[in-house]
């Protein structure tokens, strides 16, 4: 497996540059550290305590890695900045139909990819993951706590939500050297949640 790891890095260096710019200006913009500390772990803490996000970021870290190639490396990468993106608008309280059933749908989108080993042109699977980080972010940005600093609740989903995809990640690499049915055994587990959510929409 491929992973053309030069051009990849060069991407996440400045991915990670990005991020950091937000945690800068807090700094020069007279912001309480408490104040933007709380936010940083609110909004680090929310995706990793939702079932929902949890299990579809995860499962872009597993599809890239099944991927291979530079796709180990964008798929992750696309998700979290696109996210952001999204959270701005749910911050904004822009209105955006259909968000949970669009993230119960990711789940079963993103599940049945790991399930069945797709890999599309790298340029396809970036689109879908693009679409559903709008939703997983707008999420993030609508339950924005009223108290926490938006920059620093933002850094903190975006913080959170790579690192779910690097263990998403591991957990591809991994799996795929014991046995590619660990994986899509996973990818299905991914796909019945989101089954199980759609059900709960309905209910």
């Amino acid at each position: 497996m491929n992973h053309k790891p030069t051009q990849a890095s060069l991407s996440l260096f400045v991915g990670a540059c990005a991020l950091l710019l937000p945690a800068l200006a807090l700094a020069h913009a007279g912001h309480s550290t408490s104040d933007s500390m709380g936010g940083f772990i609110s909004g680090f803490t929310h995706p990793i305590f939702g079932w929902d996000h949890l299990l579809a970021m995860l499962a872009v870290g597993i599809w890239g890695a099944q991927m291979g190639g530079n796709s180990v490396w964008s798929l992750p990468i696309a998700f979290p900045m696109v996210m952001a993106g999204g959270g701005a608008l749910g911050a904004m309280k822009v209105p955006l139909p259909g968000v949970e059933w669009l993230i119960a749908l990711s789940m079963v989108g993103l599940g049945l990819a790991v399930m069945i080993s797709w890999k599309p042109q790298e340029w396809m699977a970036l689109v879908a993951v693009s679409g559903f980080a709008v939703f997983h972010g707008y999420a993030h940005g609508a339950e924005l706590p009223s108290s926490a600093d938006p920059v620093s609740y933002g850094m903190g989903f975006v913080s959170s939500t790579g690192l779910i995809h690097l263990v998403g990640i591991v957990i591809g690499l991994a799996a795929s050297k014991l046995h590619p049915r660990v994986v899509q055994g996973t990818g299905f587990l991914i796909g019945a949640a989101g089954c199980y959510g759609c059900y709960a929409l309905l209910g």
